[in-house]
């Protein structure tokens, strides 16, 4: 229970957190932020850490002259590419293996045929847009592999929503996070930043599930 009330006030307060572990450890703290990306996005079992609201806090420090903005901007995209190519190996590794093909009752090649030809057809955007929604950042690479979509098209498109994400966030940050009504209601940005992106997922899959019906 400790360990859960710990990450959930990370979570909620990262920076405050962040702010405290770069006064107390300073560089190491990119080998923190490294971590949390690299585990958020590379491991599917932990869709849960914070993301977006991380990398806006460190795009504030960074303004604030707290942290090295190429520094870490560096170490954040490094972190996101082999995090999502971490997740989509695992996948495409163990997919095959956990659902044995035809001979076992967990596996449907027609529903398998159709998630590669989408994710050979659509996957490139669904992987972009992912970086900004949470948990889903953390799983549609992970399904990628399942669904065998081919590892360059996977690369690229990773690449490419790696550096939309980690500069985008990031540089919003440091521009806004200097303005008194922004440090003032970081908390509440932080929040927004969780609340927002998870409830539009909530919404998606409600709709899909809605039409499917």
């Amino acid at each position: 229970m400790e360990i859960i009330s710990f990450l959930l006030d990370f979570i909620l307060h990262v920076d405050k957190h962040l702010e405290a572990f770069v006064q107390s450890y300073g560089l190491w703290v990119y080998a923190l932020l490294f971590l949390i990306i690299f585990v958020e996005t590379g491991l599917v079992v932990m869709p849960f850490l914070p993301g977006d609201s991380l990398l806006f806090v460190v795009g504030a420090l960074c303004g604030a002259g707290l942290m090295r903005y190429p520094l870490a901007v560096s170490v954040l995209l490094v972190a996101a590419v082999l995090g999502d190519q971490c997740n989509y190996s695992i996948g495409r590794y163990f997919g095959p293996k956990v659902f044995k093909w035809e001979n076992s009752r967990l596996f449907n090649k027609a529903a398998f045929d159709r998630s590669h030809n989408f994710y050979e057809h659509y996957g490139g955007i669904t992987i972009i847009v992912a970086r900004f929604m949470p948990f889903l950042r953390t799983f549609a690479p992970f399904v990628a592999g399942v669904a065998a979509m081919s590892r360059g098209k996977f690369s690229l498109y990773n690449m490419v929503g790696a550096l939309l994400w980690v500069l985008g966030i990031c540089t919003a940050g440091y521009f806004l996070g200097s303005i008194p009504w922004v440090k003032v209601n970081l908390d509440k940005i932080i929040w927004a930043m969780i609340l927002i992106p998870g409830l539009v997922v909530i919404f998606g899959a409600w709709k899909g599930h809605k039409t499917t019906a």
